[in-house]
Parts: C-alpha cells; sequence; structure tokens
C-alpha cells in the first residue's frame, strides 16, 4: 500500500473516533437532560473540530 493511502486512511480513522467520541458524550449529556437542544451552529464547530483533529492526528502518527 503506498505511504499517501496509508496516510489518507489514518487521517479518516482518527477523523471518525474524535467525531464518535463526541457524539457518545453529546448523547450521555442529552440522556443526563443537561443538553436539551443543540444549536446549528454548535453541531458545525463540533464537526469542524472532528477534522481538524483528525488531520492533526493522523499527521503526527506518520513516522519520518
Amino acid at each position: 500500500m503506498s505511504k499517501f493511502l496509508s496516510l489518507f486512511i489514518t487521517i479518516g480513522l482518527y477523523i471518525l473516533g474524535i467525531a464518535l467520541v463526541m457524539l457518545s458524550i453529546l448523547v450521555v449529556l442529552k440522556g443526563l437532560g443537561w443538553v436539551t437542544k443543540i444549536p446549528d451552529y454548535l453541531a458545525w464547530a463540533l464537526a469542524l473540530f472532528a477534522i481538524g483533529g483528525g488531520i492533526l492526528g493522523g499527521l503526527r502518527s506518520i513516522k519520518p
């Protein structure tokens, strides 16, 4: 497998992992009744954070 494809898969898995963790935390908070409504801008901010964190995590994981 090429190094670029491996990096692409790693970044994708990091993005998915961060998004799943944030989603599970949000579900728990909604279940406890602490969060009743999520504004659109907060949902977009969480999505962008997951993408940015996934890219940085994937790039950090490569070995020179």
